[in-house]
């Protein structure tokens, strides 16, 4: 094997080749994107959660210096609207009711921010200034932002046909009948009243939009950052353009984060396409970073309930959880994903019989809500673990004894769970052990006394987290992944799964090269374009590997398969004597051999081949793997709380996780480390607020607190790889992994700080001043004798 070759293949940690045009600032984004002669978008949004439009007077605008174009909705004829495709029912049966979300608001605004007008001028600040000379009446009407208060009797109502209660779907999975059953046997109920809070995906790159409209062809082109695409195209073709698929190319280039919230369609790229058609020219747009934060979906957002019935020696007899979901003022594309899709992994890696859960969508007059990175899974996790804790304090059992009694042992598998999954494989006792033994568990007691001596309080959490990834576990979504060799011998690589920071560009190239024995230096890689790469579903739900990987090994195998016909004529032997290894065809047992370059070549070589043969060396599949996986593991969180402050510091953080076959232990590692950090920061200050007029609070960086690197420690990440035998690599997934297991952790370990003071919760943010209340709420912190952690 060639030396270069075998530290490139699967299971090496081969640096990404991304970053040496990233860390260069040669990265090519869509602002990068030359266009000549572009015009530029504002979009003059609502300063009112809640109001009818009575008027709207743009003639001021219209005739202002360098102003191309000015858009009301009575200006948008023939446009269609965004829709909802995930499919929910509403309390009595009925499909739940589609929301209408026009790309320029008509006859009612119902978020600040949603969107009134829109402006084309030559600058972005002519477009502003015109923007803000539009004359708006506007009607105010009562505005409800809180979900809690949204389901109370005589709340504002969001949407007149689906009051009261502003109730859009419910949405119920378990056996209810037998959760309580089991109920009324318990000999100990748990039960954890607790909110998810709200966050924004702020990725680095703002959201944006590069539109053109070629006349000759009456065919669209969008440059933006998306992690779909396929999908996109589609989406916005059909449904709010109402042109074929064909008509419109995506183009999505390098893109600096999405996190999920960029799989959605927005209101700003179809203005920018329409406008361009009418303009004759291309039109851009780009969010400012408060835009951002008035128009990108967000996420989370929950209220919810969790009660878990044990019997008296501490074995899992139920679990019930009932959630309230906040949706914001419409349904956004994937809206109720988040809240409903993954709800079975409230099961945890525990053996609870019986368990059963309802979620009530709800309308606020807040922006829509959609997935985001977890999309529902650290939401379920954080319900079982922290329901666990409290279980353990209250029944005076070892929390890790309490997990261990219940847990599913290797040998069980498959397992049907509880709740609506069947874990295809896993050893999470082997995670736990591992992690206790690495965070070193036993010497925690001395690690709490010494911070008690310099009169600080130390805590430490865990949480076994498991998540359905894969996309839909009834049905996998299908990718494409196409090879194609040149003339030359040089082979291109065209996947349909998107890159947008987790190195897809390094990892893909390492299964092929692992597969054709091609040095990964000479394989081209293409996404994110509709024109070029035939297909593609996305990414999306820690997808990619066992999708799109799945899908490019298939390919491999057909590139093989008709490359050993090839080169069986080429070097005149029988093709059943081919064999295939290290990028070289042999005939068994001899020396003769060519190498897979070499027959790409001569494959298009006219006379090559006997005639009437196909030439060229090329495959496309597009498959879908065999079910979704279950990627698990075991995180355990160390941290200091200041009694004084309230301020938590982060000591030290572990996990051992099972991702299946680990293709790149280096990209693995990030990938942990991006999703604890988007936990943490969750845990420690991320939360989108509203005042009671609808108005958002957090509207830029000044107010909404993001995580920076200084409040990370070291985070130390092992493997304990169960391959799957869902998919040809054996991958589970671990784009979200990190994040499913963070929020019960970190708090967790918060909570276990203040224990000793009688703290037994502390809803979400944890910040120096929430600690701090609590602090003073319980009275002095026993700093001297700290109480023996269950």
């Amino acid at each position: 094997m060639d030396a270069g070759l075998k530290h490139t293949r699967i299971g090496s940690p081969m640096r990404r080749v991304e970053d040496a045009r990233f860390l260069r600032g040669a990265g090519r984004y869509v602002d990068d994107v030359p266009a000549f002669g572009a015009a530029h978008l504002v979009v003059l949004r609502s300063p009112h959660a809640a109001a009818r439009i009575r008027s709207i007077d743009a003639a001021a605008a219209r005739t202002m210096p360098n102003v191309a174009l000015v858009l009301t909705a009575a200006d948008l004829e023939g446009l269609g609207v965004l829709r909802c495709v995930t499919p929910r029912h509403r309390r009595d049966g009925r499909p739940l009711t589609q929301t209408p979300w026009p790309m320029l608001a008509a006859e009612e605004v119902r978020y600040v921010g949603d969107a009134v007008a829109a402006v084309v001028a030559e600058t972005r600040a002519a477009a502003q200034d015109a923007a803000d000379a539009i004359l708006v009446e506007y009607d105010p009407l009562p505005a409800v932002t809180d979900i809690g208060e949204a389901v109370r009797p005589g709340a504002p109502v969001v949407w007149p046909a689906l009051a009261p209660e502003n109730e859009s779907f419910v949405f119920r999975l378990g056996d209810a009948a037998a959760v309580e059953a089991a109920f009324a046997s318990a000999a100990h109920v748990a039960r954890l009243d607790f909110r998810i809070t709200r966050v924004s995906a702020n990725p680095m790159e703002p959201r944006n939009a590069l539109a053109s409209h070629d006349p000759i062809e009456d065919r669209y082109t969008l440059v933006t950052g998306t992690q779909l695409p396929h999908v996109m195209r589609n989406e916005i073709a059909e449904y709010a353009l109402g042109i074929p698929s064909s008509r419109l190319r995506i183009i999505s280039p390098d893109v600096g984060g999405g996190f999920g919230m960029k799989e959605s369609p927005f209101q700003e790229y179809v203005l920018a396409l329409h406008a361009a058609k009418r303009l004759g020219r291309p039109v851009r747009w780009t969010a400012t970073r408060t835009e951002s934060f008035l128009t990108d979906t967000h996420a989370r957002d929950n209220l919810s309930t969790a009660e878990l019935a044990l019997a008296a020696d501490g074995t899992f007899l139920a679990l019930r959880v009932n959630t309230l979901c906040n949706l914001g003022a419409y349904l956004a594309w994937q809206g109720p994903v988040s809240s409903t899709n993954n709800v079975g992994g409230l099961a945890g890696v525990y053996r609870t019989p019986h368990i059963c859960t309802e979620v009530r969508g709800i309308f606020t007059h807040t922006q829509p809500t959609a997935p985001y990175r977890g999309a529902g899974r650290p939401e379920a996790i954080y319900a079982i673990e922290r329901v666990i804790d409290l279980a353990a304090d209250e029944m005076g059992i070892d929390r890790i004894a309490l997990r261990r009694h219940n847990m599913i042992g290797p040998e069980a598998m498959p397992f049907r769970t509880g709740l609506d999954y069947t874990y295809d494989s896993g050893d999470f006792p082997r995670n736990m052990a591992l992690a206790l033994e690495a965070a070193d568990w036993a010497g925690f007691e001395a690690r709490r006394a010494a911070s008690a001596r310099r009169g600080r309080l130390r805590g430490i959490g865990i949480a076994n987290a498991i998540e359905s990834a894969g996309g839909p576990h009834r049905g996998p979504m299908e990718e494409a992944a196409e090879i194609r060799f040149d003339s030359g011998g040089s082979v291109t690589l065209l996947m349909g799964s998107h890159n947008h920071g987790q190195g897809h560009e390094t990892v893909f190239r390492q299964i092929a090269a692992t597969r054709l024995g091609i040095p990964p230096e000479r394989i081209r890689f293409i996404n994110g374009d509709t024109d070029l790469v035939t297909h593609g579903r996305g990414t999306i739900g820690s997808r990619s590997m066992m999708a799109a990987g799945g899908a490019l090994v298939g390919a491999a195998e057909r590139i093989i398969a008709r490359g050993k016909r090839l080169a069986a004529h080429f070097i005149e032997a029988a093709e059943e004597d081919i064999e295939f290894a290290e990028g070289i065809f042999r005939v068994a047992g001899t020396d003769r051999g060519i190498g897979i370059e070499e027959v790409a070549r001569r494959s298009y070589v006219p006379g090559a081949l006997p005639m009437g043969d196909e030439l060229g060396l090329s495959a496309l599949l597009i498959t879908r793997p065999g079910d979704a996986t279950f990627p698990n593991g075991c995180h355990i969180c160390e941290v200091e709380v200041d009694p004084e402050t309230g301020e938590t510091t982060l000591l030290s953080y572990l996990v051992v996780d099972d991702v299946g076959t680990v293709i790149n232990p280096m990209l693995l590692k990030g990938q942990i480390h991006g999703g604890i950090a988007q936990g943490f920061g969750q845990v420690f200050g991320e939360w989108v607020r509203y005042d009671p007029d609808g108005q958002i609070l957090t509207a830029s960086f000044m107010d909404y607190q993001m995580p920076r690197a200084a409040d990370l420690c070291a985070m130390e990440v092992l493997s304990n790889p169960v391959p799957t035998a869902t998919n040809p690599l054996g991958v589970k997934g671990a784009g979200e992994a990190g994040t499913v297991g963070a929020l019960p952790a970190v708090l967790g370990a918060v909570v276990d700080a203040l224990r000793p003071l009688g703290v037994r919760h502390l809803d979400l943010p944890a910040t120096p001043e929430r600690v701090w209340a609590a602090i003073q709420a319980a009275g002095s912190p026993p700093l001297a004798a700290p109480a023996p952690v269950p």
